[in-house]
């Protein structure tokens, strides 16, 4: 894989001072956040790269590795030597086999590839794969905002909108397919979604969607969107860019988000309504980018939906801020002593 050196395997690293060194990466659709844990789960360092836009699974796998590289590189250590890194990837996953298929935010990734086998070969440890929404909703309940309850709806508002689901203290995953919020339909033959079908939540309420969504309107209604995105250097509006735009009031980013917000409330709302859980967690790129104020906003959004209108949830930002995905990674191959342990921000964190 071209793009990272090979790391030395070194079994005597393994027996150092630091045995239970781990590697999480989260993998979306316009980042890649890898961190090094201890057994207390302090990060001891971390990369982001940007995610590529072109190419295909292969090209993916190896900016992965990229980051995780540098992020044992800012930790003093190398991945050889780490107890494993997990990953939490949008798409279906097959946890077993470290597959991962139809993962439509990232570029050609319309089939299954073997990430897990392929990010082996490369980082020299074992490697464990799970559904990026559900791990970053498994860190929130095991040490973010969900740690006082019971059961809860994690919901991650970013390039999609992916759902994460926690049942009497155990992830509820279905056949593999369960937490897929963004493609509860909230306008019956509405808005066509990335995913092909019309009228899905993600179809107003993904950054992808809203995207495009923008590009076309860009014809028709002034917006400052697309400059911004070229003042920062992005290729993509980027959380940031949304918030930026935002920030100088422009009316058509105003009106995409005011319309995310309602399909949000919507479609939590009736996720609510079938699993009447005690709390939602609001995270995910724009989730965290925007913070408490749209979190307030969704709050006041689901409300009209609900039947048990008298008893609504708990709507609560992540407490991890954009570091969930990647701890709940870690927690893959986190040791069963460490769960529920506090979360602690990085010491000293690489930006490469």
């Amino acid at each position: 894989m071209e793009g990272a050196s090979k790391p030395r395997k070194t079994a005597t690293r393994r027996s150092t001072a630091r045995p239970a060194l781990r590697g999480g990466i989260d993998l979306g659709g316009t980042k890649i956040e890898a961190i090094v844990v201890d057994n207390e789960n302090t990060v001891l360092g971390s990369s982001r790269r940007p995610t590529p836009s072109t190419g295909g699974p292969s090209d993916v796998a190896a900016e992965m590795v990229n980051a995780m590289t540098s992020a044992c590189q800012a930790a003093g250590t190398e991945s050889a030597a780490l107890l494993g890194v997990g990953v939490g990837s949008p798409g279906v996953v097959v946890a077993d086999t470290g597959t991962v298929s139809t993962a439509r935010n990232l570029p050609g990734w319309d089939g299954s590839f073997a990430l897990g086998s392929a990010l082996e070969s490369e980082l020299g440890t074992t490697v464990a794969i799970g559904n990026d929404v559900q791990v970053a909703t498994d860190a929130e309940f095991a040490l973010g905002a969900g740690k006082p309850y019971p059961s809860l709806l994690g919901v991650m508002w970013g390039t999609g909108v992916g759902g994460g689901i926690i049942l009497d203290g155990k992830p509820w995953v279905g056949r593999g397919g369960a937490g897929e919020i963004g493609h509860m339909v909230v306008e019956m033959g509405g808005a066509r979604c990335p995913c092909g079908r019309r009228g899905c939540m993600e179809a107003y309420a993904g950054r992808a969607a809203m995207e495009a969504r923008a590009r076309k309107r860009q014809k028709e209604q002034r917006t400052d969107l697309f400059k911004i995105m070229k003042e920062r250097g992005r290729t993509k509006l980027t959380s940031s860019v949304w918030a930026r735009a935002l920030e100088r009031k422009d009316k058509l980013a105003t009106e995409l988000i005011n319309e995310a917000v309602e399909a949000l409330g919507a479609g939590i709302a009736s996720a609510i309504n079938l699993l009447d859980v005690p709390a939602v967690i609001i995270g995910g790129g724009l989730g965290v980018r925007l913070g408490e104020p749209y979190v307030k906003r969704i709050r006041k959004a689901i409300q009209p939906h609900l039947f048990n209108d008298s008893n609504p949830p708990d709507v609560l930002l992540a407490g991890l801020g954009d570091l969930g995905g990647s701890i709940g990674a870690a927690l893959l191959v986190t040791p069963p002593a460490a769960r529920r342990a506090p979360a602690r921000r990085p010491r000293a964190a690489s930006t490469t």
